[in-house]
């Protein structure tokens, strides 16, 4: 396989030429080969989504220049339209930390995407991580995003099955309500089942 030097504050690292990432995240795959399983997809979407967020607060405060904002939201665009992009976040879902490594993944893989709409240089630290929520507040996000997206279909269909159903026994329903006897309840017919 083919591989690149990337550096960082902790050195030199050998990355495949290929990835997105750069040494932080190879550095993770190295040292902590948990389980082999990466981050679940609903985690690196509500990540993703996060970090465009805060890419657009940063600009509104000018925090950030505008065009190093916009090709990051472009980047997180690219990688939530394209499923095949997902092959970038390696790093294993069992990880030291407070989900360092999963959060370096992304702003590496979306500084590396950036920096090519731009055709300059995106620091992952300096711009794409600028100004970044807790990492927990992610997870909750996380956990909605994916609660959407496996509920949704359900509730879709839930709704045009009960919707279908009503208008097909509606009159079913009209015509057995003609055969129940009409006798109002009332407080007196109503006695409370005492035993002894």
């Amino acid at each position: 396989m083919a591989t690149r030097i990337e550096r960082d504050s902790m050195g030199e690292l050998e990355v495949p030429s290929g990835a997105l990432y750069a040494a932080q995240t190879q550095r993770a795959i190295n040292n902590f080969p948990v389980s082999g399983q990466p981050l679940p997809e609903a985690f690196i979407r509500a990540l993703l989504k996060a970090k465009a967020a805060a890419a657009r607060a940063n600009v509104k405060l000018e925090l950030l220049p505008d065009k190093t904002g916009g090709a990051i939201v472009e980047a997180v665009d690219m990688l939530l339209d394209n499923p095949e992009l997902m092959q970038h976040f390696p790093v294993d879902v069992f990880q030291t930390g407070s989900g360092t490594s999963s959060n370096m993944n992304t702003n590496e893989v979306l500084a590396t995407l950036a920096g090519r709409i731009l055709d300059e240089k995106v620091s992952p630290n300096d711009h794409v991580n600028y100004g970044q929520m807790k990492r927990s507040a992610r997870m909750i996000m996380s956990i909605m995003v994916k609660a959407v997206m496996t509920l949704s279909p359900a509730v879709f269909t839930s709704q045009r099955h009960w919707s279908w159903s009503t208008t097909c026994y509606q009159h079913c329903v009209i015509w057995v309500t003609r055969f129940i006897p009409r006798q109002p309840a009332s407080i007196n017919t109503l006695k409370p089942d005492v035993r002894t």
